[in-house]
């Protein structure tokens, strides 16, 4: 093993050991990771989510759209991965609280109402972290979520 993926690796379980410990949510791109083909990548997913984290019907319905568009899945392949992922996480809904609260996450923080939906399902659930490749790596919504990229 090389000293740059000895590093990624030791990085790796300490994600995994902070995940055991705290309540944290995954964003859309994590959990696609679990079926991609960077094995680093696909191999520190598993490890997230088999730590039964946090996801809304906003991640499960975007990764049944990605799986349909990006990676050519039938209907059946695309619902069996999410059923799957469902399985292993603790599915958030998609209510009238997230969407108000991600309002003003969307005005307060000028980002998109698809991420501000992340972070306001992650901040209502009480989340500690919000793992994502997409969003700042070190941002902290309202004090008390952080987002860090696992990668």
């Amino acid at each position: 093993m090389s000293s740059i993926n000895s590093v990624r690796f030791l990085m790796a379980n300490l994600i995994v050991m902070n995940a055991m410990t705290d309540k944290f949510f995954l964003d859309t791109n994590i959990v696609l990771y679990t079926i991609g083909q960077d094995k680093l990548k696909t191999e520190i997913a598993r490890s997230l989510v088999a730590t039964v984290p946090f996801v809304s019907a906003q991640v499960i319905n975007e990764c049944v759209s990605v799986c349909l568009r990006k990676f050519g899945f039938s209907r059946e392949q695309a619902y069996a991965f999410a059923d799957n992922v469902m399985r292993r996480t603790n599915v958030l809904p998609l209510d009238e609280a997230v969407i108000r609260e991600s309002a003003k996450i969307a005005i307060k923080q000028q980002i998109s109402s698809w991420d501000a939906l992340i972070v306001a399902a992650a901040l209502l659930a009480n989340c500690d972290t919000l793992y994502s490749e997409d969003m700042q790596h070190g941002q902290v919504f309202e004090g008390s979520l952080t987002v860090l990229n696992p990668f």
